[in-house]
């Protein structure tokens, strides 16, 4: 089922958390952090301004993005989280150097 957001929205999907600390400890389930990074995997065509145009979007298809903790909202798509966001939602672009 493709899912393609409205106006400012991005489709999300989430990084999975880590399962283990930096010391090597083993979490389980329940004590991993939500996750607050993920990849666009949609974005709708921008926000309708008031000249009746659209606003360009920061984001695209594939990049890495960092969000809020409690943004957003969580769904289920062919087995697969995703998480649908505002623009504003995103915190930052991850770049690789």
């Amino acid at each position: 089922m493709p899912i393609n957001p409205l106006d400012d929205r991005v489709v999300v999907e989430p990084v999975e958390a880590e399962e283990r600390t930096a010391g090597g400890i083993v979490l389980p389930e329940a004590a991993r952090e939500k996750p607050q990074r993920g990849r666009v995997i949609s974005v709708g065509p921008g926000k309708l301004l008031d000249n009746g145009n659209r606003g360009e979007l920061s984001v695209a298809v594939g990049d890495e993005v960092l969000y809020g903790k409690y943004s957003g909202t969580d769904l289920e798509a062919e087995g697969k989280d995703i998480k649908i966001l505002r623009e504003s939602d995103i915190l930052a672009k991850v770049v690789s150097a």
